[in-house]
Parts: C-alpha cells; sequence; structure tokens
C-alpha cells in the first residue's frame, strides 16, 4: 500500500499526474526527435549518389548524325525535324518510352554557315502539343520556338533566318510553358552547330565524330525499363538521376585516333550541375563557351556547367592510354543542405576515352582564338535588376499575356541579377550572347569571359552581364528569360522582353492566341486589356 511519507510512514511518494504526463509527453518528444534524426540521416547519407569506379564502360559512343538537308535556288539551307514518340533500347532486351527528333531518341545535329539562310520544316507527330526552341541562337522573335511558337499535336511549323553569329555549338529543345522539364527528359534534345571562315582557318580539331566529338550529358534514372522522372524528397532543384548518359549512351567509351580530341560539351540535364574533370587529373584546354571561340585557350583541370550551358575543350590523347571524363562535386560555395540534396556532393564517371595504339599527329593549338566583339558595358543605356526566386523573378510568375521589359534595337544594356533565394539558380537569356562583367564584384574567371547565353548563379551571389539588342525588333513578340533548371522555369521562374525600334515606346504586345497544352490565353485576344511594362532599374544597396 502506498503511503505519503509526510505521515510519517516511510512509504514512498505518489507521483503527481501532472509530472507524470510531462515525462510522458518528454518521452514522445525524445523518441520523436530521434526518428526525426535518424529519418534525416538515413535521407542525406542516402541523397549522395557516385558512379566513380562502377563503370564497366561497355557500350561505343553513338555519335548523332548530321541532319540532312537539301539548298533552294536561291541559297536555302533547309532541314526537316519531326518530334515523334517511340522506344529505345538503353540496354539489350529493355525498351524505354522515349521521343526524339527523327528517331526516337534525341535528334541529328544540324550544321550551318554564318550568313547563310536555314529553314526548318518542323512536324509534330506526338500526342500533345510542343515547341522547338533554338538555344544560343540569334534569330527574329517569332522564330525563336519558345512558348509562344507552340506546335499541336499534327501541325508542323517551318521557322526560317539568317545565320549571324560566329562558329558555336548551340542546341535545340522543346519550350513548351510548364512542360519543358518533361519534354525533355524524355528525349527532345539535338546539337546545333555553326561554321565561319575564321573558324575554318584555325587549326583546331575539326573533323565530326573522329576528332571533334559531340558529348551530351544528360542524368538519368530508370524505373525497371521505362525513365523514372520523379523528383526525390526535397531536391528542390528539381529532377536529379543516378546514372548519366551521353548522345543517348549508357556507359560509353569512345576510341580515340588522334593526338588532340575536341569535346564539344553540353549539359542538356533538367537541374544537374555539372563539373568536368578527368579521373588522373590531366589538364585540358577551353577554346569555347555557349557562343563562340575565347579569346584564346585556357589550361583547367576543372570546368563546370550548369543545364544549357556549353564549352568546348580540347584534351590530348596519348597511344593506348585510357582515362575517364568526370563529373566532381561541385565547388560553389553551397550550404550543406543544398550541397547534398542539390547534387553537389554527387561524383559520376561519365565516359572513358581511349587511346588507339597509334595516333594521328594534331597541329597544335594556335595562341589566339578569336576578337571579342562582347559589349563591354561601357556604352549601356540601362541597368535592370532580376531578383531570382522560385515564387518568381523579381516577385513575378510567368504569365503567357505580361511582357515584363521592353528593351531598344541598338542598344547595350547591364543587367544585374542576384540569387537570394537559399538554393541553386542559373539564368538564360534567348536571342543574345551577353558578357559577364563581374561576379561578387570580382572579374569572371577565365571559362567564363567568352561568349555567354547562360549563367549559373549560386545562392548568395550577384552576377552583372551585359547585353546588346541588335534586333530586329518585333514588339508583338517576346523573347524570353528565365532559370534553365527546367523545374525552376517550369514552375514560373521566366519573363518575357520585346525589342522595339529606337524612339518608338512599346505598344501593347498582340500576342499569339493560346494554342497547345500548357499554354494560357494570350493578353491580345481579351478586350480592352493591355499588358503593362513595369519600370526594372538596379535598387541601391
Amino acid at each position: 500500500m502506498w503511503r505519503n511519507g509526510k505521515n510519517g510512514t516511510g512509504g514512498k511518494r505518489r507521483m503527481s499526474p501532472w509530472k507524470r504526463a510531462l515525462l510522458i509527453l518528454g518521452s514522445l518528444v525524445a523518441t520523436f526527435a530521434l526518428v526525426i534524426g535518424v529519418l534525416f540521416t538515413w535521407l542525406y547519407t542516402g541523397a549522395k549518389v557516385s558512379t566513380v569506379g562502377t563503370v564497366d564502360f561497355r557500350n561505343a559512343l553513338a555519335v548523332p548524325p548530321l541532319a540532312a538537308s537539301t539548298v533552294e535556288a536561291d541559297g536555302t539551307r533547309v532541314f526537316d525535324l519531326r518530334m515523334q514518340a517511340g522506344e529505345t533500347e538503353f540496354t539489350p532486351g529493355s525498351k524505354t518510352p522515349t521521343w526524339g527528333f527523327n528517331g526516337s531518341h534525341l535528334g541529328p545535329t544540324l550544321r550551318a554557315a554564318k550568313g547563310e539562310k536555314v529553314r526548318v520544316k518542323v512536324a509534330n507527330a506526338l500526342p500533345e502539343a510542343s515547341s522547338v526552341h533554338w538555344h544560343g541562337m540569334h534569330l527574329p522573335a517569332a522564330m525563336d520556338g519558345g512558348p509562344h511558337q507552340m506546335v499541336p499535336a499534327g501541325g508542323s511549323w517551318a521557322p526560317e533566318w539568317t545565320v549571324e553569329q560566329p562558329a558555336s555549338t548551340l542546341w535545340y529543345h522543346p519550350h513548351p510553358h510548364g512542360a519543358t522539364e518533361s519534354h525533355v527528359q524524355r528525349g527532345l534534345a539535338g546539337l546545333f552547330l555553326l561554321d565561319d571562315p575564321q573558324s575554318a582557318a584555325l587549326p583546331l580539331p575539326r573533323t565530326y565524330g573522329v576528332d571533334d566529338i559531340p558529348v551530351m550529358v544528360q542524368d538519368v534514372s530508370f524505373d525497371g525499363a521505362k525513365f523514372d522522372h520523379d523528383h526525390k524528397l526535397m531536391r528542390n532543384v528539381g529532377f536529379l538521376g543516378d546514372r548519366t548518359m551521353v548522345n543517348g549512351t549508357l556507359d560509353p567509351y569512345v576510341t580515340v585516333q588522334d593526338e588532340l580530341v575536341r569535346l564539344r560539351l553540353l549539359n542538356a540535364s533538367t537541374a544537374r550541375v555539372y563539373t568536368f574533370g578527368f579521373d588522373d587529373g590531366r589538364e585540358f584546354r577551353q577554346i569555347a563557351s555557349d557562343g563562340g571561340l575565347l579569346e584564346a585557350p585556357h589550361t583547367t583541370d576543372r570546368l563546370r556547367l550548369s543545364p544549357g550551358e556549353r564549352a568546348e575543350v580540347v584534351v590530348r590523347i596519348r597511344p593506348g592510354e585510357r582515362t575517364v571524363l568526370r563529373s566532381y562535386p561541385l565547388d560553389a560555395g553551397l550550404d550543406f543542405w543544398n550541397q547534398r540534396f542539390g547534387g553537389g556532393d554527387d561524383s559520376f564517371d561519365v565516359m572513358q576515352l581511349r587511346g588507339a595504339p597509334t595516333l594521328r599527329p594534331s597541329a597544335e593549338l594556335p595562341q589566339a582564338l578569336a576578337a571579342s566583339t562582347l559589349p563591354t558595358g561601357e556604352d549601356s543605356v540601362r541597368s535592370r535588376f532580376f531578383e531570382l526566386k522560385m515564387s518568381g523573378i523579381n516577385g513575378r510568375k510567368m504569365d503567357m499575356s505580361r511582357v515584363d521589359e521592353t528593351v531598344t534595337r541598338g542598344t547595350t544594356e547591364t543587367w544585374t541579377l542576384r540569387n537570394n533565394d537559399g538554393m541553386p539558380h542559373n539564368f538564360h537569356v534567348h536571342d543574345v550572347q551577353f558578357r559577364i562583367l563581374d561576379i561578387n564584384g570580382a572579374a569572371p574567371p577565365a571559362p567564363l569571359r567568352g561568349p555567354k547565353d547562360t549563367v549559373f548563379i549560386p545562392s548568395g551571389a550577384t552576377v552583372r552581364i551585359a547585353l546588346r539588342f541588335e534586333g530586329p525588333a518585333d514588339p508583338d513578340t517576346p523573347y524570353m528569360y528565365h532559370c534553365h533548371l527546367l523545374y525552376h522555369e517550369d514552375e514560373g521562374m521566366m519573363g518575357q522582353f520585346t525589342v522595339v525600334e529606337p524612339g518608338r515606346p512599346a505598344p501593347p504586345p498582340k500576342l499569339p492566341p493560346a494554342s497547345g497544352a500548357h499554354q494560357h490565353q494570350a493578353l491580345g485576344d481579351r478586350p480592352g486589356t493591355t499588358a503593362p511594362t513595369v519600370p526594372n532599374t538596379v535598387p541601391k544597396v
């Protein structure tokens, strides 16, 4: 029998109900905290991905074929692209549902020269509307292939323009508003190479598929035979796969027949940032960035590319040797959360290069490549500011019926890009190649001093770029600027700008009627409405 100690009986003191409740509550909280800690530790540990040392490189690299073309009497070079669904055997006997151009997955490489007029006849045999954007190309807004140039299922589109930019490695991919990530992941992507006389006169590796090799890198995951497109828990950057493929080839190797080989690197992934290098730490030389040749080759052993960015590098191979193109963990000053759950701790063995027993001699690279024609920012007529957040750019999500900025043809502007969003972003501008002026107030490193259309911006960073808008003017049709982490773009991290003639005010846009999936009603179809143009200037800091 329990007794009250104060009555002198010597019995144990009875625990009051509120103390018992506190103990139970404390035990529950401790158990809950333990479970949460164990769950977080499991998630954190499992979030790191590495294929280093596990890839057997059993598949010869597929090189996308050069697209066939015809030349009309007026000199117009005409290509045909057909968007279609199909099945692809990435591993023998396992058929994966995929989309592609002129085939079941990815697309052929288009190639044209500066000064040529080109026409691309696009047919859409997919079950839904899509578009084809010419990423990095300077061309009229109506030919850009953004979300306003949708091609309905069963429809066609034939943009044409004159190539008016230097030799470069560009690419094409869908741009449907709200569905770009899905369409690219299924396989809709291809290269568009440009040539010019200045580049042709340089002693650079240039035999396509031999010593000049396209390297389109994508990360993928499989659920059985199918692609797994799911975003894993806490992956705010978007889709992150657990292995990589190059040109649609899993575990690829390429046999090199020349002393120097040129790799045209494209990050065609939807969210992952790669830091390329070689497993033996060898140096290589970068010769070009997004929009063309650098002023001089840059020697390095690491090269970072975020989604949409390109770079051309030249690496020296010795007879009979093997070396692996690897993606190393990201060094961008991310906090531990974004470093782990944004894929920054991941590493991949991407592709093996195998030197043939005997190699053809290669000419040494020239010390100078191309004089820069990029704007310096000294003649900028206006500054604009862009705050990058998942909630939208400058606090506004993409609206197909709203033109956010209006620029004047022939002028140069300075844009300040700031990311304080707590996660990585990047920034792509349609139609122009820009100069990076500074990053956090410091001059950009050598790999970022060439022509760029996409720039990586980690959280906490501020980047200033100089852009020249050379037209043509089209007040009725906008270009896009957006984060090229495609989940972020689909969620609304995108805006629109139009180009107008000097001295002309920006008229209300006459946007095309909405068509196809993922489009909104165009403002021009709503009687009595106009599209406001909101002033944009760099805030005082």
